[in-house]
């Protein structure tokens, strides 16, 4: 008789995202994942596979909920600016948050590679649907004559999407909102 799996895999893959995200890839063990989800290990495996299974899940999960959220507060901009701005913001805060913890996507990208493709492809997925979604923001606000600048749209949101990486690695050093917003501003001059 096969047993009913007894837990929410998508519940378990959002705390497993916290563990990840607050500890490591490296410094979360299996019996630490299995205690915080409160599931057996042969649960943890029948579901994802292995810790890397379940670190992908956590990763996708990311992805589908804060990293999408992000995206979406563009659309929801009053001008271009404002939800450059705003986007950046959102991001160091959640950065700073539990003492610099950063952000999970760059600190699976920081622990993870070189070796492991996986997580390099997750991860090129979140920064390029980055990229696009504020480079349609930026057109739009060139059409609109919101924005001046010199710069393809393309390679401007390459370098907001590069500059915003470097925020979140720099969030985890020096964990103060207020240091890491001030340079923003500096950022959004490139808008012209």
């Amino acid at each position: 008789m096969v047993r009913t799996r007894e837990f929410d895999t998508e519940t378990a893959a959002c705390r497993a995202m916290e563990l990840f995200w607050s500890r490591g890839y490296e410094a979360t063990s299996v019996r630490d994942l299995t205690q915080h989800l409160g599931i057996g290990q042969g649960s943890l495996y029948a579901a994802f596979g292995d810790k890397d299974g379940l670190y992908r899940a956590a990763l996708e999960h990311y992805r589908a909920t804060l990293a999408a959220t992000a995206l979406d507060s563009l659309k929801n901009g009053a001008d271009a600016r404002s939800a450059i701005r705003a986007l950046l913001v959102e991001r160091i805060r959640i950065a700073v948050s539990d003492d610099g913890r950063g952000c999970l996507a760059v600190n699976a990208v920081c622990e993870r590679l070189p070796g492991d493709t996986a997580t390099r492809r997750t991860v090129r997925d979140m920064q390029d649907a980055s990229q696009d979604a504020i480079a349609e923001v930026l057109r739009v606000a060139v059409e609109r004559g919101e924005i001046t600048t010199p710069h393809d749209p393309a390679t401007l949101a390459a370098f907001l999407v590069t500059f915003l990486n470097g925020l979140l690695v720099s969030a985890k050093i020096t964990p103060d909102a207020r240091a890491l917003e001030s340079l923003v501003e500096v950022a959004l001059v490139a808008l012209g």
